[in-house]
């Protein structure tokens, strides 16, 4: 029996770990306003290493639509640039020597519209990775009922708990999204 529990409670953490990770995920879409989670996690080149920007330098975001880059190690200013150069962020970084600033312009309707779209087809993505999460516990399920692990009673009972992880964890994206759709319409 032990062994279903920790089954069940592996596959509740698998749920819950789609739901950070479409959080994570959100937190680089940009929204009407600058934050440091744009470029964050953007990986640059530091002596043959792909490095997150975050671990290279100071990330500040300094009014509504600035952002900032002070990189510990000014040898690394230009890779840092070039990269950001790359990245589809929608703004030029401009390179002082010092620091780079990225003035993000204001977001057109059109470009809103296609933000949410993307949003909306990755909510699709993280359902479905959620319901293989169910799929495949209920599987294992199965294959213990008919090993004469579980009674059918105990199968029915996890397949309910199971069921309700599952709903609440993809009503948890629904709002998740609705939140960020939200966010990226307001002007």
């Amino acid at each position: 029996m032990e062994g279903i529990s920790q089954l069940i409670s592996k596959s509740k953490t698998g749920m819950n770990d789609h739901v950070e990770r479409l959080k994570r995920d959100l937190g680089t879409i940009r929204t009407g306003r600058a934050s440091t989670q744009l470029i964050e996690n953007i990986r640059v080149d530091y002596y043959g290493t792909p490095t997150p920007l975050k671990q290279m330098a100071m990330i500040n975001v300094t009014d509504a639509r600035t952002l900032e880059i002070s990189p510990w190690d000014i040898s690394a200013l230009n890779e840092i640039d070039k990269t950001l150069q790359k990245a589809d962020l929608g703004a030029s970084p401009v390179n002082d020597g010092k620091i780079i600033r990225i003035v993000l312009p204001n977001m057109t309707e059109d470009r809103r519209k296609m933000l949410v779209k993307n949003v909306s087809k990755m909510s699709e993505d993280f359902k479905v990775a959620v319901r293989n999460e169910r799929r495949d516990v209920l599987e294992k399920l199965k294959k213990a009922q008919k090993a004469g692990e579980i009674t059918e009673d105990d199968l029915k009972r996890y397949e309910g708990d199971i069921q309700k992880a599952t709903d609440s964890t993809v009503a948890l994206i629904d709002k998740t999204i609705s939140d960020k759709e939200k966010e990226i319409m307001t002007i």
